[in-house]
């Protein structure tokens, strides 16, 4: 597999990094990016607003998002990294694009960009961090490459840009 300098000095500076309690608290932290996490929040967000098109929003960017990753990583069919050992079972499906990478930015961007709201400082600084956790889990587990996860926040971010110019989600401007 050829891999960047970019991608083998990313994946070697965590490598470098870690320690027992980054171990298991990056094992964790990872989770937040999942979709068996993100999905139940979506949806409970949309069923608590039922009537609420914001609500929908984060659902509908969520899922689409999603789906375009892991269509994406069948196109692509990269392997996952194999330089240094990883810290959790190495997921079964393709490297590119990181799905959690894709799922936590589609859900924190949505989640920003809803329509009718303005969400506040603090709010979108602890999307932020919550996102930038998740990113440097999966390279920290050694399950993805750096440009994975460059590539996930891409895609999602796209995605929920397009679905926010929709006619269902522009703001009302008269």
């Amino acid at each position: 597999m050829n891999v960047s300098a970019w991608d083998h000095a990313g994946l070697a500076l965590v490598h470098a990094a870690r320690t027992p309690w980054l171990d298991s608290l990056f094992a964790v932290l990872t989770w937040l990016g999942s979709l068996a996490v993100l999905l139940p929040l979506a949806l409970l967000i949309w069923w608590r607003r039922r009537g609420d098109g914001s609500a929908a929003f984060v659902a509908a960017a969520l899922i689409g998002a999603s789906a375009l990753g892991h269509l994406f990583k069948l196109i692509a069919a990269r392997p996952r990294p194999d330089l240094f050992p990883p810290l959790i079972p190495m997921p079964e499906d393709w490297s590119f694009p990181s799905a959690h990478a894709v799922q936590v930015t589609a859900f924190a961007l949505a989640w920003t960009l809803r329509p009718g709201t303005s969400p506040g400082r603090i709010e979108i600084l602890v999307l932020l961090v919550a996102a930038a956790l998740v990113f440097v889990s999966r390279l920290y587990l050694q399950v993805h490459f750096p440009s994975d996860v460059v590539a996930g926040a891409l895609l999602a971010t796209l995605w929920v840009v397009f679905l926010r110019r929709l006619p269902a989600w522009r703001e009302n401007r008269q």
